[in-house]
C-alpha cells in the first residue's frame, strides 16, 4: 500500500498522466507499468486527461490517487478468502489516503523548495497550484522556473503569481538555505526536460519516414532531465497551438 502511495505521489510530481489504471495496469511492486497512452502535462489542470478511451476522465491527472485506493480495494476483495479477516483488509486499506497524503507533501514540498515540515504547507501548495490551472501554466516549466523570475512569465496574469510568490518567500524565510542552494534544491526536485507528447509525435513521424536522427536526440536529452538541457533547450518549449496532441492512444 505505502508503494502504491509512494509511486502515484511520484507521478503527481512529474505530471505523469498514466491513462488506463484498470487493475491489470497495476503491480503490487509500485512499479509503472503499461502506460500506453500515457503523457505528460503542458498546460497544468487537475482533470487533465490525454487517452482517447477515457471519455469520462476516470483516469484524469486529479483523479489518480483515487483509482489507486479503488484498485488497492479490488486487489483486497480478491484476497479475502486467503486473508480470511474484513476488518483488517479494510484497516490495511484505510491507511492509504494519508500514506498517500505525506508522500504527496514530501515531493511537492521538494517542488517548491522546502526542506522542513510546517502546518499550512499543503494550503500553500494547492493555492500554487489552483494560481496554475487559472493561468494556464505549464506544469514542468513553472517548477523550474521558480526561484527565477521566469516563473511569473509562465502565468497569463503574472501578478496573480507574484501574489503568491510573496507568501512563499515569507516561507521560505524560515529556513537557513542559501539562495545558491535553494535553487540547487529546486533543480533537483524539478526536471528541465520532460518527454512532451508533441515532441514524441515528430519522432515517431520522422522515424517512419525513415529519420531517426529527432528521437536519437530527444532520447539523449531524456536522459538527464534535471540537468540544464543546453542546446536542446528548445525541446523544453510548450507545444504551440498546432502541435498540440490532445488525445494518446494503446500501442504508441
Amino acid at each position: 500500500i505505502r508503494r502504491q502511495a509512494d509511486l502515484i505521489a511520484k507521478w503527481m510530481g512529474v505530471g505523469f498522466v498514466h491513462g488506463v489504471m484498470n487493475t491489470d495496469n497495476m503491480t503490487i511492486s509500485g512499479e509503472t507499468i503499461d502506460y500506453g497512452p500515457c503523457a505528460f502535462m503542458d498546460r497544468y489542470h487537475p482533470m487533465q486527461v490525454y487517452s482517447s478511451i477515457d471519455q469520462q476522465g476516470r483516469y484524469a491527472y486529479g483523479r489518480q490517487p483515487d483509482m489507486a485506493m479503488w484498485n488497492l480495494a479490488q486487489l483486497a476483495t480478491s484476497l479475502l478468502p486467503l486473508i480470511g479477516n474484513v476488518e483488517a483488509a479494510q484497516a490495511s486499506l484505510d491507511r492509504f489516503p494519508e500514506l498517500f497524503r505525506v508522500a504527496w507533501l514530501d515531493v511537492f514540498r521538494a517542488k517548491i523548495g522546502l526542506r522542513s515540515q510546517v502546518e499550512g504547507d499543503d494550503g500553500l501548495i494547492q493555492d500554487l497550484l489552483t494560481r496554475m490551472a487559472h493561468g494556464k501554466s505549464d506544469f514542468t516549466n513553472t517548477f523550474r522556473a521558480l526561484g527565477t523570475k521566469k516563473a511569473r512569465d509562465e502565468f497569463v496574469d503574472p501578478d496573480s503569481f507574484v501574489e503568491w510568490e510573496k507568501t512563499w518567500k515569507d516561507r521560505l524565510s524560515e529556513e537557513d538555505a542559501t539562495p545558491e542552494d535553494r535553487l540547487s534544491d529546486l533543480h533537483s526536485a524539478n526536471p528541465a526536460l520532460i518527454a512532451r507528447t508533441h515532441r514524441i509525435e515528430q519522432s515517431i513521424q520522422s522515424a517512419v519516414a525513415g529519420d531517426f536522427a529527432p528521437f536519437e536526440r530527444l532520447h539523449k536529452a531524456l536522459t538527464a532531465p534535471f540537468s540544464d538541457p543546453g542546446d536542446a533547450n528548445d525541446l523544453a518549449r510548450p507545444p504551440s497551438e498546432d502541435e498540440l496532441v490532445s488525445q494518446t492512444f494503446c500501442g504508441t
